[in-house]
């Protein structure tokens, strides 16, 4: 079993916090993990983009080569469409559908999700909303984690405590709210895939 996964966004979204906790699952799940990253200019909200391989076998490299990638997780539609290359033909794509618009000439939102029609596997939420609506709107990274994890190769509990070891430090009330949103979100997906 190996799972080759993009994690992308823009910086202060929290794409190196999921991939934290994907991690953390994946080491408790008793799977070997390679992970590299690329934080651009992410304080700023340039590109932040995490690769993740996570494998029941020593994994050599950390970087996912074009057209192996499983599923490409990101918290801005247009930055999943740049990572499309290195996705497989039958791969996933979980997006948020609402845009981040840090450039002068971000692309016409209409042709944005033009792009996504044509994809045969995509999961598209409004996650930012879908946190809003918790009560928790800097969960909206997790939300979208909890989308994904039906493709994950992770035990969903394993997940779960990922987030408690990641976000432990902050509190349990920080802990309870992002297991919330992992919830909230997997069971979106769930709805997604059911209509």
């Amino acid at each position: 079993m190996k799972t080759d996964i993009i994690l992308a966004g823009v910086g202060g979204q929290g794409i190196l916090s999921i991939a934290a906790v994907i991690g953390e699952a994946a080491i408790e799940d008793g799977l070997y993990m390679k992970q590299s990253e690329v934080h651009g200019m992410s304080q700023r909200g340039g590109d932040v983009q995490s690769h993740l391989r996570i494998s029941d076998q020593p994994v050599a490299s950390d970087l996912i080569p074009s057209g192996s990638a499983d599923i490409i997780i990101s918290l801005e539609p247009m930055e999943a469409l740049r990572y499309l290359p290195y996705l497989k033909k039958d791969g996933w794509v979980v997006t948020n559908s609402k845009s981040f618009e840090n450039i002068p000439n971000y692309p016409d939102k209409e042709n944005v999700m033009e792009a996504y029609r044509l994809l045969p596997n995509k999961v598209i939420l409004n996650v930012e909303q879908i946190a809003k609506d918790l009560g928790t709107p800097r969960s909206s990274n997790v939300v979208l984690l909890g989308a994904a994890s039906p493709y994950l190769p992770i035990d969903f509990f394993k997940l779960e405590n990922g987030i408690r070891s990641i976000f432990g430090k902050k509190g349990e009330e920080v802990v309870e709210m992002n297991l919330r949103a992992l919830r909230v979100g997997a069971g979106k997906c769930i709805e997604c895939l059911d209509r």
